[in-house]
């Protein structure tokens, strides 16, 4: 599921964080298979480095409807995994 390029599907955020989110993903990906240990890391890395509040979903069947920070938004795929990442808060 790593080896494969993130499909960004929507984005409200700037090219280097998106970037960021990508390599965030694949690396955590890669670590651990738990999706409560993947969210928590993704949503940690993203608090320290661009400042609280991060929230992140992860899953392969959901639907959402979040309010968010103005350019602070992406869903994207990684392999079969979908995620949200979004700043609220």
């Amino acid at each position: 599921m790593c080896d494969r390029k993130a499909v960004i599907k929507n984005a409200d955020m700037s090219e280097e964080i998106q970037q960021a989110s990508a390599e965030c993903a694949t690396q955590v990906l890669e670590q651990y298979n738990i999706k409560k240990d993947i969210t928590s890391h993704i949503k940690k890395e993203f608090d320290k480095k661009y400042n609280p509040t991060w929230h992140c979903i992860l899953g392969r069947n959901f639907g959402s409807y979040v309010t968010h920070e103005t350019k602070h938004v992406i869903y994207f795929y990684q392999g079969q995994v979908a995620i949200l990442l979004f700043k609220a808060g």
